[in-house]
């Protein structure tokens, strides 16, 4: 889809040719059909021209509001919806809410300046399963569209610490300020022994996915491929029988695996 603006979407980094995407075609899977919400309009068509540079995504249509965009996500059925939260007539909470109720296939990824608590929470609650800001660049954008697409949380790094620390002080995991959790934790990674049969090496790969790395800085942090990653993941998602990131965070915390992060000062 042509944008007829400029290409200057606020705030998001030019996607060019890093965004560490191959643009072999082959016989790989289909593009992801992509729907655009934005109100401010140099905003919006900014947003369609980038992702009109990225390999593996269509651009199906864009809205300036919550209401054009429940219509839209009917007449074109997109994979993803890339939502803006603040616009008038419907914002974007609301009309995540809609789209995930009438249309349960299409994924909604939050694409907004704001990443505080009182967006954040409404948008994952509504159904959101991506939260992104606006600096994300176009590698993280085509991220955040993939896992979404594959049944996982796409959330920035950044977000996801913030979701984990108000998880951590609303009590859910085990306080960690306490003596004695904190010494069931350390001495269950210590006695080598682990729930669900995991392995030494998914455990930790569950410890870096619990404090906010994406695959490949798992990846580079444990000096091994993203694949590789990726099946380490697979294969503790199945046998802890957690459907995403979140709740594998919430796994680890509570099998004292990973510590939750201190309160923020």
């Amino acid at each position: 889809m042509a944008a007829e603006g400029s290409g200057g979407a606020a705030g998001l980094r030019s996607a060019e040719s890093g965004s560490g995407v191959s643009e072999e075609s082959g016989a790989g899977p289909r593009a992801a059909r992509v729907l655009v919400v934005d109100d401010q309009t140099v905003v919006r068509e900014g947003i369609v021209m980038l992702l009109g540079l990225l390999p593996g995504i269509e651009v199906v249509g864009s809205a300036a509001d919550g209401l054009e965009a429940v219509r839209l996500v009917g007449e074109h059925a997109p994979d993803v919806v890339l939502m803006d939260l603040r616009m008038p007539r419907c914002d974007g909470v609301e009309a995540t809410r809609r789209i995930r109720a009438r249309y349960p296939a299409t994924q909604v990824v939050v694409l907004t300046t704001f990443g505080d608590d009182d967006s954040l929470f409404p948008a994952l609650q509504a159904g959101a399963r991506g939260y992104l800001t606006k600096d994300a660049g176009g590698e993280e954008i085509v991220r955040a569209i993939e896992d979404v697409r594959s049944g996982e949380a796409g959330l920035s790094p950044r977000i996801q610490r913030r979701l984990l620390e108000r998880l951590s002080a609303a009590g859910s995991p085990p306080d960690a300020g306490e003596p004695a959790a904190r010494e069931a934790a350390d001495g269950r990674r210590s006695s080598g022994v682990l729930p669900d049969g995991l392995t030494a090496r998914e455990a930790e790969v569950l410890t870096l996915v619990a404090e906010g790395l994406s695959n490949a800085e798992i990846a580079r942090r444990l000096h091994v491929s993203t694949a590789t990653v990726k099946t380490h993941i697979n294969n503790l998602f199945a046998k802890t029988g957690v459907r995403d990131r979140a709740q594998a965070v919430r796994y680890a915390f509570h099998h004292g695996i990973a510590r939750p992060p201190g309160p923020s000062r």
